[in-house]
């Protein structure tokens, strides 16, 4: 697979991987925060086990290929998440690709924390919600929200935000009775993180 734009890395197209069960888990687990006792974020949040966890990451995080997936957009931006698997440098890059560009930019970054420049919330559903289906790439709504949710860069988020997290995730296999409480852990840890500076333009302003 050849992304114009990011030239690291054996690519290969992941989103076959979004149905297994431990995905998710893998994915966001992590932007859940580290909690503490009975609160500390397990599998079972996101409908998972945790073998079912080890099994997709061995895949996940394979240093010989790295999943890509791609969240191509009908209108406005879209996004690309890659799981960048060198020896040593583990990490999660993300990419913004734009109307009338050839090559993606890449936006921000996991390394054991966030870094780079974010989205808004409106910014990250208008991205959810405009699937492109003449590209290849996830078309899922849902899907889209959580893959990109760790882009989340806003203090602002509406009153409706958790359970739009919510629904997303239980369609995508977590819990009805634990994933309202799953969304709330995953917008708070979002929402507390290290401000972007004042001076700060979203990625998808065009600065």
């Amino acid at each position: 697979m050849l992304i114009k734009g990011y030239d690291d890395g054996p690519l290969v197209a992941g989103e076959s991987m979004l149905a297994r069960p431990g995905f998710w888990s893998n994915h966001l687990m992590a932007t859940c925060g580290t909690g503490t006792g009975t609160e500390r974020p397990v599998p079972e949040w996101f409908g998972d086990d945790g073998a079912d966890t080890d099994a997709v990451a061995e895949i996940l995080f394979d240093p010989e290929s790295w999943p890509v997936f791609r969240i191509p957009a009908a209108e406005g931006p879209g996004a690309v998440v890659v799981y960048r698997n060198l020896v040593g440098d583990y990490g999660i890059d993300y990419l913004l690709t734009h109307p009338g560009r050839t090559h993606a930019q890449q936006v921000a970054g996991w390394e054991g924390g966030f870094t780079g420049t974010g989205l808004t919330w409106h910014e990250l559903v208008r991205m959810a919600d405009s699937p492109d289906p003449a590209a290849d790439g996830v078309e899922d709504s849902a899907a889209r929200l959580l893959l990109a949710l760790p882009l989340l860069d806003d203090l602002d988020v509406p009153e409706t935000g958790p359970a739009r997290v919510s629904a997303a995730l239980i369609a995508a296999g977590a819990p009805q009775d634990t994933a309202p409480n799953t969304a709330k852990k995953l917008l708070t840890h979002l929402m507390g993180r290290p401000r972007h500076d004042r001076t700060w333009d979203s990625p998808l302003s065009g600065s």
